[in-house]
């Protein structure tokens, strides 16, 4: 599985074959002015919720590629309009995809699709592949629904986590929730974007090796492999 970062909360994931892209949001983002839109593979886009630092270029993408949106009832419908294909979801609920099995689980946030239409409710993604498995949380605060995860999911290989605070969680409690979902490997996200989220990041690490988790922060551009965290 190849994992690489877009900046942001985006995040590309290769596995089987496929190309998932989570919350893409790189043609408004100044720290991901390197990054080629265009060039972006994509056979399914994942959108944690409506905001428009987690969808913007969902649409150009997926119209350019042909992938299909997954997310929310109320975001697919949105999309759908828009003549983009869609896998309409709701939280609790599992799905068998070609690459694998993906849950939509519960995130604390709110969600307003960018022209003020209703965005239904934030999620995470519980992905399990041949793989490996893994969460993308999404924005969220610290939630106790997070120790449902260990109980109805397989065991996670890695999450990948807000820490910037503010409109999230922030490292702290984001330490927190790895530990509850039982990750002991972590991709940060969310953070140094805008000045509202700008981190410490060995303060952050700290915060993680207090509770013995990894937290790894990749850069802009970067792709690893998940056997490499």
């Amino acid at each position: 599985m190849k994992i690489t970062f877009y900046g942001h909360a985006c995040f590309g994931v290769e596995v089987a074959g496929q190309h998932l892209l989570f919350d893409p949001f790189i043609s408004g983002n100044e720290l991901a002015k390197d990054i080629d839109l265009e060039t972006i593979p994509a056979d399914y886009i994942l959108l944690s919720h409506g905001h428009e630092d987690h969808v913007l270029d969902a649409e150009v993408i997926a119209k350019r590629t042909g992938a299909k949106v997954v997310s929310i009832f109320e975001i697919v419908s949105w999309y759908g309009a828009k003549g983009v294909d869609g896998h309409p979801m709701n939280i609790g609920g599992v799905w068998k995809f070609p690459f694998g099995t993906v849950k939509f689980v519960t995130a604390n946030h709110s969600s307003t699709l960018p022209d003020g239409s209703n965005g239904g409710v934030p999620g995470g993604f519980v992905c399990e592949t041949a793989e490996g498995n893994f969460y993308f949380a999404g924005d969220t605060s610290l939630t106790l629904d997070m120790k449902l995860i260990p109980i109805t999911c397989a065991p996670l290989d890695f999450a990948i986590l807000p820490i910037g605070d503010n409109f999230t969680m922030g490292f702290n409690d984001a330490a927190i929730a790895a530990e509850w979902v039982e990750a002991k490997k972590v991709i940060a996200c969310h953070y140094d974007t805008f000045g509202y989220i700008v981190v410490d990041r060995d303060e952050a690490k700290r915060a993680f090796a207090k509770r013995a988790i990894d937290l790894r922060f990749l850069n802009i551009g970067q792709t690893i492999n998940s056997k490499d965290l």
